[in-house]
């Protein structure tokens, strides 16, 4: 099928339109490792010749190098008055803070940052990051960006490689998110399922990175042997290896290559056009992330093939059968950066997590040698007596836990399984603090309001558990004090 020539576009947004096509930045901080900052006129030079060419909306970091400081360059030379094309170009940026207490202090300071950086008084779109779940100030962080979105300093607010059931916790909590921004291609096919379905009900769009896997997914490679671990240099080919590895190796990474050529063939276009088309023909994708290398490579011209074609019932059927002898990435978005087996480009980040602060902290009992407990700070600890969780020798008890957020708010208020998510990511975070993990619980009770809710509620136990398969008793309580749908207790054997 052929179509016209051009730089397609998507309304992320009723104010935020951008190019199918983004360019991305994290590899300003490849280039700039252990050499001096590129420089912001040279390289806004550059990103003005993509602006000029249809592709104009650009996507970074606050850690990716001087990312922010190339970008805001460019914007001030268009203010300035410099032509970029038919549309202003436009700037999504992430805040990836370490966990901690999120007060909107703290992400005022975060935001503040970056538009400085951008030299803008508003940030088109603000993704956010969060290494782990374990500590839920997750959702503090993004009540303070939708507070500063309201004060006009953010545009709009997205995401960056939050699961499906993290994303559902902040949308049924209200939080105005229109984005996440997901690995997503012929190699990690996971956002394609419930994240996509999800996405679709809820009026959220993905952002596909490594859609062409840090480079391997082109002509470049197709029946090359495979690279020693030493001979890939660069941060994300390293990374995408990994995916490969996991996949099925480097047959699995020709038999795909071998395919998308043939493909590739039919249309006139590169084997990157035709991986990048299969991503961008997903209904929940508003648009794919690739990145580039300012001022040493660019792919302009070849990308711009990308809206020149289309693929057919035929194409997609060979393609799938391709994907068929594949195996799939285990379990969600985002999940490479919280989890084993790490497909990061720095591999295992257990160090790293490990290093992240507690969200609850463990006291001794008085009186009592040896035995530890957990406070949250809740009113009602001391008023009826009781624990965030204790322990004793090896035995962890976390008390019955709702989805009540640091302030004492209800966290999804009328949505189970999004409650059901908050309260499992607070009862990891009461056993990190005793020196335990969830895949030490031995039993799990859950009390429910409504009977009906036992599927949804389930699904989300079967995500955190489904692995280590604790004795597990589900009831229908009749009622919760408040407005909790949902109340979990779990015991615990560190061994």
């Amino acid at each position: 099928m052929t179509l016209p020539i051009a730089p397609d576009r998507f309304q992320l947004a009723p104010d935020l339109n951008i190019s199918r096509i983004v360019t991305g930045l994290w590899q300003v901080a490849d280039m700039e490792r252990d050499r001096p900052a590129l420089d912001p006129d040279a390289m806004s030079s550059v990103l003005l010749d993509y602006a000029r060419a249809g592709f104009d909306s650009f996507d970074m970091a606050d850690h990716y190098g001087s990312a922010e400081i190339i970008a805001g360059r460019l914007l001030s030379r268009v203010a300035a008055g410099e032509k970029a094309g038919e549309h202003r170009p436009v700037a999504f940026t992430k805040w990836c803070p370490v966990p901690g207490p999120m007060p909107l202090s703290v992400v005022r300071e975060g935001v503040e940052r970056s538009l400085k950086r951008l030299g803008v008084e508003r940030i088109d779109l603000m993704q956010f990051h969060w290494w782990t779940f374990e500590h839920p100030a997750y959702l503090d962080a993004m009540k303070g960006l939708a507070e500063l979105k309201e004060e006009g300093l953010i545009g709009h607010i997205g995401l960056t490689n939050f699961d499906t059931a993290h994303l559902q916790v902040l949308v049924k909590h209200g939080i105005p998110v229109v984005s996440n921004q997901v690995c997503f291609s012929l190699l990690d096919r996971r956002a394609a399922g419930e994240m996509s379905a999800f996405c679709l009900e809820n009026g959220v769009r993905l952002l596909a990175y490594g859609t062409l896997a840090g480079g391997l997914m082109s002509e470049r490679w197709l029946g090359k042997p495979e690279p020693a671990e030493g001979d890939i240099g660069d941060w994300s080919k390293s990374k995408y290896k990994r995916f490969v590895d996991e996949i099925g190796g480097w047959p699995a990474l020709q038999a795909i290559l071998g395919t998308l050529d043939t493909v590739a063939k039919k249309h006139g276009v590169s084997v990157s056009n035709v991986a990048t088309r299969w991503v961008l023909e997903h209904e929940a994708v508003a648009a794919t992330i690739i990145g580039a290398r300012l001022g040493e490579r660019e792919h302009r011209g070849d990308n711009l093939k990308l809206f020149g074609f289309a693929l057919d019932a035929g194409d997609k059927a060979v393609i799938d059968a391709a994907l068929a002898t594949t195996a799939m990435l285990s379990g969600d978005c985002g999940d490479e950066y919280r989890k084993p087996p790490f497909l990061t480009a720095s591999g295992d980040l257990s160090h790293h997590l490990d290093a992240v602060p507690k969200y609850f902290s463990a006291q001794p009992v008085p009186g009592r040698p040896g035995r530890l407990r957990v406070d949250s700070g809740s009113v009602w600890e001391p008023l009826a007596g009781y624990s965030r969780a204790v322990r004793v020798k090896d035995r962890v008890m976390v008390s019955g836990t709702t989805a009540t957020n640091g302030s004492g708010e209800v966290v999804c208020p009328g949505d189970p399984a999004g409650q059901t998510t908050f309260i499992l990511d607070k009862i990891a975070a009461s056993l990190a603090a005793l020196g335990a993990r969830m895949e030490d619980v031995v039993r799990s009770r859950v009390f429910l309001k409504n009977i009906d809710d036992w599927e949804p509620v389930s699904r989300i136990h079967g995500r955190y558990f489904s692995e280590i398969r604790p004795a597990n008793t589900l009831l229908a309580a009749g009622d919760l004090v408040g407005d909790y749908l949902v109340e979990i207790d779990v015991e615990a054997i560190v061994d």
